[in-house]
């Protein structure tokens, strides 16, 4: 049986199945797979020409920035105009990125070795402005396409073909980066942001229209104004506001993805292919948990399960910064993908049943903000961590602090600690 099948099976008769929210689906699986494999050799190519952490961790400063510039005012644009003409202007800009990186990489290496690596950050900061809308579009479009009552369920779903893509996304370049040349992996990732373009055509032009309008929301006040609603329902929501903090800074200080190149090399010594089956190891665990969160949605403790996860992740990333065995790292990896799993779908559902239709797209946006912080900002923190600490040292230090960040979360936010999610629907 299908992926597909087996997870849309329980939802014959619904909207789940309609056309529209599977091309939606393809559109979700393809922009993840360009952007995931593109992380990957990016980092591979940096490292391989720089050697250096640091070079690594400024991969994801490089696309934070225009990101952090932009997503506002990407969610706001989401609410406001044609999220699906949206939906493809981020598309052609990937698409661009995609083409800039196969140009850089097909010039002979001493013309590389004159540009330096400039040219890399660069196309990685267009792929940042074309994040700050690809999930505003994607969870607006959600909402139009199911029913309140199947949100829980679409959002399982959703995660389990986000996941799908990250554990393609790194075996596909791994195997690539082994067998061939970075340029033809950029050619991949091209294709991949056409496929997402083709895609987005076949959602129906009218289920793109902004839910409302506002009296002057095209001026520069009304914008702002319209943000700035954006930000105080969030920050006036404990139950959002500390689910979305949580994963920022467990993330933030947590993760050790962008690290993954150093410890291969370093302290595994492995090649691409090693690099390529580690990155797509904690998607692996999170596809098996998304796929079982869609048959057994979470609704009673939800709560507490979400702060026991993150404590959860924190105690694998210690276990992987010990290892020095691939199989040990790989299985800590993928424990720390199950568990970050249940935390994304939980949060992802608390902002679908929390946030009124007219200010999906603001949310969504600060949502991305906080995911943002985590991914790219964290990927930051863990160079310039492990350039002052060292590799292993810096990941332990990270775990640490994800434990204080739950425990603090805990006693600032007892309406989380005591959230069933039936008190949202």
């Amino acid at each position: 049986m299908a992926l597909g099948d087996f997870l849309l099976t329980p939802m014959l008769d619904s909207a789940l199945r309609s056309r529209p929210f599977i091309a939606l689906l393809v559109y979700r699986l393809s922009v993840v797979l360009c952007y995931q494999i593109t992380a990957v050799v990016v980092g591979w190519q940096v490292y391989q020409l720089t050697g250096d952490p640091l070079a690594l961790g400024l991969i994801g400063l490089a696309e934070v920035i225009p990101y952090f510039a932009s997503a506002l005012f990407a969610g706001y644009a989401t609410d406001h105009y044609n999220k699906r003409r949206l939906g493809l202007m981020a598309c052609c800009l990937l698409l661009i990125m995609a083409l800039g990186l196969m140009l850089y990489s097909l010039q002979p290496t001493e013309s590389i070795k004159s540009w330096g690596i400039t040219p890399i950050y660069a196309a990685i900061a267009l792929s940042g402005f074309a994040r700050a809308f690809l999930s505003p579009v994607y969870n607006t479009l959600l909402v139009k396409l199911v029913e309140r009552v199947d949100y829980a369920r679409a959002t399982s779903i959703g995660a389990s073909i986000f996941q799908t893509a990250q554990i393609l996304g790194p075996t596909i370049a791994g195997l690539l980066l082994y067998f061939g040349d970075v340029a033809s992996i950029y050619g991949v990732t091209l294709v991949f942001a056409l496929t997402a373009i083709i895609a987005l055509l076949q959602i129906p032009t009218e289920l793109g229209q902004a839910a409302h309008s506002t009296t002057h929301s095209g001026d520069i006040r009304g914008i702002f104004a319209g943000i700035g609603q954006g930000i105080r329902f969030v920050f006036q929501h404990q139950i959002l506001l500390s689910a979305l903090a949580l994963d920022m800074f467990a993330v933030l200080f947590g993760g050790a993805v962008a690290l993954l190149p150093a410890f291969v090399k370093d302290v595994l010594h492995g090649g691409p292919e090693m690099l390529g089956i580690l990155r797509a190891s904690p998607a692996i665990g999170a596809l098996l948990m998304g796929i079982y969160l869609t048959r057994h949605p979470i609704e009673r403790h939800a709560g507490k399960i979400l702060l026991s996860v993150v404590v959860a992740f924190g105690a694998c990333m210690m276990v992987f910064a010990l290892s020095q065995s691939f199989w040990l790292s790989f299985a800590a990896l993928a424990f720390s993908g199950l568990f970050d799993s249940v935390s994304v779908v939980l949060r992802s559902t608390i902002l679908q049943l929390s946030t009124p239709d007219h200010m999906r797209g603001r949310v969504s946006a600060i949502n991305g903000l906080f995911i943002g912080s985590s991914n790219e900002l964290g990927a930051f923190e863990s160079g310039v961590a492990a350039k002052w600490l060292g590799l292993v040292p810096s990941v332990l230090a990270g775990a640490l602090i994800t434990w204080a960040v739950t425990a603090v979360t805990a006693k600032m936010a007892p309406q989380l600690r005591r959230l069933h999610m039936k008190d949202l629907i």
